[in-house]
């Protein structure tokens, strides 16, 4: 079966494309390299043997993504990745973000709704659910109001995809809503590559004890929390990655009850900023250069997710610790400096 991955090179997306390889599937990925390296690719072939079909172009051109399809007749699922993901830049350009994350899904959209049976896996975000009104976040939980234009594309998407699948009985769809994904292959063959400063807080702090940043800013240490910091759910991105095959399987597998569901990813646990300093410096043996200063404006307090329907549902149960996730983004910073 073949699988159309966009933004494949990426972070979560190369992780995704290594799982689907060592299931079985042919994978063809997209992706313009906007925020992604070629020699990722290397990466995937040095774990699984085998390289994925690679094109690089931009999806925004809807002439190009019609001319894709029309030559990959065959492709029977998409996993979709590819889009624009940092909320501080979504602020500052609201229509890039617009256009390259509604008016992509819409085209492939399109494109799936032409075939005769197609499944899509959308790459959705916690973030839709705002300050959640308790902890943990089930699926059931309120959408609030979008804090940001990138927070704002994932509701939007989540309704054009639902609207969507409401008229294309053929179309079948799973919403994947990711908590905070962290950590690096095993292998050390794949990692998260940031373009320029780390949005993230894992990266930062790999590159702040590698010596690439000098300190690391801890965004307020008076939240109503144990330690006074903010707490989120880390998940190892291999778990991520695994959940993607286990929704797309269900799909394939005519599993779903509904042609448009909608799962959250996490590991159900939340740990503070503070708990990932600490983690950091027991796998890494370091202290950690790092600094409380004032708020950060559009942080939640906290948000951690109620993961039972994809323990249950999907089969699938994140497995990895915050220490081994953390472990494997120290080893993985530690290669690409060396």
């Amino acid at each position: 079966m073949k699988i159309l991955v966009t933004g494949g090179l990426g972070f979560i997306g190369s992780h995704t494309v290594v799982e689907l390889q060592r299931e079985g599937f042919d994978v063809v990925i997209i992706d313009n390299l906007s925020n992604a390296e070629e020699k990722v690719l290397d990466g995937i072939v040095n774990i699984t043997g085998k390289k994925p079909v690679f094109e690089q172009f931009d999806l925004r051109d809807k002439s190009k993504v019609e001319n894709f399809f029309s030559r990959h007749t065959d492709i029977e699922g998409v996993i979709h990745f590819a889009a624009s993901k940092a909320v501080g830049e979504s602020v500052e350009k609201p229509l890039l973000y617009y256009e390259n994350n509604l008016g992509v899904l819409t085209y492939l959209l399109q494109e799936l709704s032409k075939k005769g049976k197609a499944s899509l896996i959308f790459s959705s975000s916690c973030t839709v659910y705002g300050q959640a009104d308790s902890m943990p976040i089930t699926e059931d939980a309120p959408i609030k109001p979008a804090e940001s234009p990138y927070g704002n594309t994932k509701q939007v998407g989540e309704e054009i995809i639902r609207d969507t699948c409401k008229v294309t009985p053929h179309l079948s769809a799973i919403a994947l809503r990711y908590f905070n994904p962290i950590g690096a292959h095993p292998s050390v063959e794949i990692g998260e590559l940031p373009v320029g400063v780390p949005q993230n807080l894992v990266p930062f702090i790999t590159q702040t004890g590698i010596g690439m940043r000098e300190q690391l800013s801890v965004y307020g240490d008076d939240y109503p929390t144990e330690d006074g910091t903010c707490i989120r759910d880390y998940i190892h991105v291999v778990d991520l990655a695994k959940a993607h095959v286990a929704a797309l399987r269900r799909l394939v597998k005519d599993e779903n009850g509904e042609n448009y569901e909608v799962f959250n990813l996490g590991t159900g646990t939340g740990s503070s900023v503070l708990d990932v300093i600490k983690s950091f410096e027991r796998v890494s043996g370091r202290k950690l250069n790092y600094k409380v200063v004032s708020r950060r404006e559009g942080d939640v307090i906290e948000a951690y997710a109620d993961t039972q329907k994809a323990n249950t549902v999907l089969g699938w149960k994140a497995q990895s610790t915050l220490d081994e996730a953390m472990k494997s983004a120290w080893d993985w910073e530690q290669k690409i400096r060396n």
